[in-house]
């Protein structure tokens, strides 16, 4: 079963480990470091700012309302449920493709952990360009995003090369063996008739 293939379980959870510390390490040291509603200026493009969202990624659907934050842990869990689809699919041989999966689910996971623990996500990355800013967002965010664009550019060079005029759709495992051994028995079936008469 693909679930219980060992290879492909430690590669996914190995990056999924990495996101989480990653990301749950620096949420810590921002919220040591800075104080809610803090901006500190780091380059001209780029400040560190300590706020809460209770929305999705990016504060999108943000929202102060009663329950807020279990609706939003609960979409987060159930965006989670196609990454078994997708690693399913996954050969164990495509490091690239787990390690996308499990950067995604230790994101997710990360995210998860803050609206269970402190009912909002903890958000710290400011990117702006004169007045305009990006949302804040987090080392989770970036995990997930990464992993989502990752999967989708394969699929999508996946499917332009079968697309591709000429193209050769791959034989089934074995299918050139069994085709020679059948011919040789075929000849030598044909062969030893000849030699019969």
């Amino acid at each position: 079963m693909a679930f219980a293939d060992p290879v492909k379980a430690r590669a996914a959870a190995a990056a999924a480990l990495l996101a989480l510390v990653l990301d749950l390490a620096s949420k810590r040291v921002a919220m040591v470091e800075l104080a809610f509603g803090e901006l500190r200026e780091v380059t001209s493009f780029f400040s560190l700012v300590l706020v809460e969202n209770r929305g999705a990624a990016f504060s999108l659907f943000s929202g102060t309302g009663e329950g807020q934050g279990l609706k939003m842990t609960a979409l987060s869990a159930l965006a989670l449920l196609p990454l078994a689809w997708f690693y399913r699919q996954a050969r164990r041989e495509d490091l690239a493709t787990l390690a996308a999966l499990g950067s995604i689910l230790g994101g997710a996971l990360g995210n998860i952990h803050d609206r269970l623990r402190y009912g909002a996500v903890v958000d710290f990355l400011d990117f702006h360009w004169g007045g305009a800013h990006w949302p804040a967002f987090n080392l989770a965010d970036v995990f997930v995003v990464a992993g989502v664009l990752w999967i989708l550019g394969g699929a999508l060079a996946g499917a332009f090369a079968a697309a591709r005029p000429g193209s050769v759709p791959p034989r089934p495992p074995g299918s050139g063996k069994a085709r020679g051994a059948a011919g040789g028995t075929r000849k030598a079936r044909s062969g030893k008739g000849r030699k019969g008469r």
